[in-house]
């Protein structure tokens, strides 16, 4: 079954150096879906190991399988539109609608 338009919780604001997890969510895919995160329509990275995500200075974990999006601590640079995508392989994949968060 392909996946429907996703539900994506973003905060509209946020202190620096707060915790800040947005999340993404569709029920009717099967297989599940996996979710991808865009910030300002580019796809984010995940996080495969500490080292190689501290060189790219990246300052979240995005988990693919449940389609959470973790900030430890916030910065200004993590302004930004967000929207995530859900696909399974069956049909197209979809995407919630764009977010924006102010740091």
């Amino acid at each position: 079954v392909a996946p429907t338009t996703p539900v994506c919780e973003v905060p509209s604001s946020a202190m620096t150096g707060t915790i800040v997890q947005m999340s993404c969510k569709e029920t009717e895919g099967s297989p599940p879906s996996e979710y991808q995160w865009y910030k300002n329509g580019v796809a984010l990275l995940e996080k495969t190991g500490a080292g190689s995500a501290r060189a790219a200075n990246i300052t979240y974990t995005m988990n693919k399988k449940s389609g959470t999006l973790l900030f430890n601590t916030v910065t200004k640079n993590d302004t930004g539109e967000y929207f995530c995508e859900a696909s399974n392989g069956i049909g197209l994949s979809q995407k919630c609608s764009v977010k924006r968060m102010q740091v």
